[in-house]
C-alpha cells in the first residue's frame, strides 16, 4: 500500500514541470490586418483596414510673392502712401478621396480644404475654405463642387486676375448619365446665390435705385452635354438663373446663359500639350460669361417697376506647351462685351479683355517654380461716367503637391 502511494506521488511530481511549461506557452496573436494597396482608382489609394473602401490622402503647399499693378504709378498700390505694392500668400491644401464600389455604382466622398494666410486683410487671421466637398452615389453628385456649366477655365493660374471664363464653386444636386464612349449628360440644380452679380444703377449719381437682391427663391438650373475621348474633350452647356430684386414693385427677371467649349490634346507637338477654345452668351446671368464680371446682371428702370437685364458675350482661348520635360508655358486670352439699356438713360457698354502668360520649371514630380504676368483692360463707354482701367500684375510661385 505504501509503495503504491509513493509511486503515485512520484508520477505526479514528474508531471509538474510539464504542466508549468505548458502554462508558459505564448498565446497566438490576433491576425494583423495590414494596409493593402488599392489600385482600382489610380495611384495613392489604399484600403481602409477592415473595409472595402479605398482612401487617398493628398495635399500640397503653395507660396506666392505678388507684384501689384506695377505698370501704373497712379494706382493705389504703387502711387499712394498706403498702397500695398507687393503682397504675399501661403496656402496649404488637404484632400481626402474615399471610394467604394457598390452594386449601385461608385460611392465616393471627396473633401478639399484650403488654409490660406495672406499678407493683407487676413494676416493675423488665416482663413479655412471648403473648396470642394461632395458625395457621389451612382450618377448623383451632392455637395459643393464646380458648377456643371463650367468647362474651360483657362490654362494659367489666374492668381490675382480672373482668366475670363465661368469658374465658380456652388452647392448643387446633380445627376450625370453616361451614354458610353465618353459621352455624358448632366442636369444640375445649383444654389443661385453663388452666381449673383449685383442689381444696381449703372449710371453714377442716379437716384431711386436699390443695390440689393431679395431673398433666394429659385435655384439655378444647369445642363450640359459632354464628350471625353482620346483626342480631347468638348461640352455644350446652358443655365437658367432667377434675377430677384429687393423692390416689392418689381417682377423678377429670368436670366439665362449658353456656352460651348473644346479642348484638343496635342501630343504630336509635345507630350502634355493642349489647346482650348470657349464661347458663351448670357442675358441676366453675367457670371456664366466671366467669373469676375465688372457689370451688374440687372438694373432698375427709372420707374422702378422693371429690371433691365444685362446682356453679354465672351470668347477665349488658351494653350499649354512643354518646351522640355521640365520646362513649360501657358498662355490664355479672352474678350468679353456687356451692354445694358437702363430705360431713359443712355446705353452702358463695357469691353473687358485680358491675357496671361507664365513660365514654369518642374524638375521633380509634384514640385514647381514659376512666374506669371497677368493683364486686364476694362473700357467703359462715355455715358457711363466710369473711368477706364488697366491692370498689370506679376506672381512668383513655388508649389509642392503630393
Amino acid at each position: 500500500m505504501r509503495c503504491s502511494t509513493l509511486a503515485a506521488l512520484a508520477s505526479a511530481a514528474a508531471l509538474l514541470p510539464i504542466a508549468s511549461y505548458a502554462a508558459d506557452f505564448p498565446v497566438a496573436p490576433e491576425p494583423v490586418d495590414y494596409v493593402r494597396v488599392c489600385d482600382a482608382y489610380g495611384s495613392g489609394f489604399f484600403y481602409i483596414p477592415g473595409t472595402e473602401t479605398c482612401l487617398r490622402v493628398g495635399g500640397g503647399m503653395r507660396v506666392e510673392f505678388r507684384f501689384r499693378n506695377f505698370a501704373d504709378d497712379g494706382n493705389t498700390a504703387w502711387g499712394t502712401r498706403g498702397g500695398n505694392a507687393t503682397t504675399t500668400r501661403a496656402r496649404a491644401y488637404v484632400r481626402f478621396d474615399s471610394r467604394t464600389n457598390t452594386e449601385y455604382g461608385l460611392l465616393r466622398a471627396y473633401v478639399d480644404l484650403w488654409f490660406t494666410g495672406n499678407s493683407t486683410g487676413t494676416a493675423n487671421n488665416p482663413t479655412v475654405t471648403l473648396q470642394n466637398g461632395f458625395i457621389q452615389f451612382g450618377g448623383f453628385t451632392f455637395g459643393r463642387a464646380e458648377s456643371f456649366f463650367d468647362f474651360y477655365t483657362g490654362d494659367n493660374w489666374g492668381s490675382i486676375i480672373q482668366q475670363g471664363f465661368s469658374d465658380h464653386r456652388t452647392n448643387l444636386f446633380a445627376y450625370t448619365y453616361g451614354f458610353g464612349n465618353g459621352v455624358s449628360a448632366t442636369l444640375s440644380v445649383e444654389d443661385g446665390t453663388f452666381t449673383r452679380n449685383g442689381i444696381a444703377p449703372l449710371i453714377s449719381g442716379t437716384t431711386g435705385y436699390t443695390n440689393a437682391y431679395g431673398g433666394h427663391k429659385l435655384p439655378d438650373l444647369v445642363a450640359n452635354l459632354r464628350v471625353d475621348q482620346g483626342w480631347g474633350s468638348a461640352q455644350l452647356m446652358g443655365a437658367v438663373h432667377q434675377v430677384w430684386g429687393g423692390n416689392a414693385l418689381q417682377d423678377s427677371a429670368v436670366g439665362w446663359a449658353i456656352g460651348a467649349g473644346v479642348t484638343f490634346n496635342a501630343p504630336m507637338v509635345a507630350p502634355g500639350d493642349t489647346f482650348s477654345f470657349q464661347a458663351s452668351y448670357a442675358d441676366g446671368a453675367m457670371r456664366y460669361v466671366h467669373e469676375s464680371s465688372t457689370i451688374v446682371e440687372a438694373a432698375e428702370t427709372v420707374a422702378r417697376t422693371k429690371l433691365e437685364t444685362t446682356t453679354g458675350w465672351g470668347v477665349g482661348a488658351g494653350l499649354t506647351h512643354h518646351w522640355t520635360p521640365t520646362l513649360s508655358s501657358a498662355l490664355t486670352g479672352y474678350y468679353t462685351a456687356y451692354s445694358n439699356d437702363v430705360g431713359a438713360m443712355a446705353d452702358v457698354k463695357i469691353d473687358q479683355w485680358g491675357t496671361q502668360g507664365n513660365l514654369i520649371w518642374s524638375p521633380l514630380s509634384g514640385f514647381l517654380m514659376g512666374v506669371e504676368l497677368e493683364y486686364e483692360s476694362i473700357d467703359w463707354n462715355a455715358g457711363s461716367g466710369v473711368a477706364d482701367r488697366d491692370t498689370l500684375v506679376g506672381v512668383f510661385r513655388v508649389q509642392r503637391t503630393f
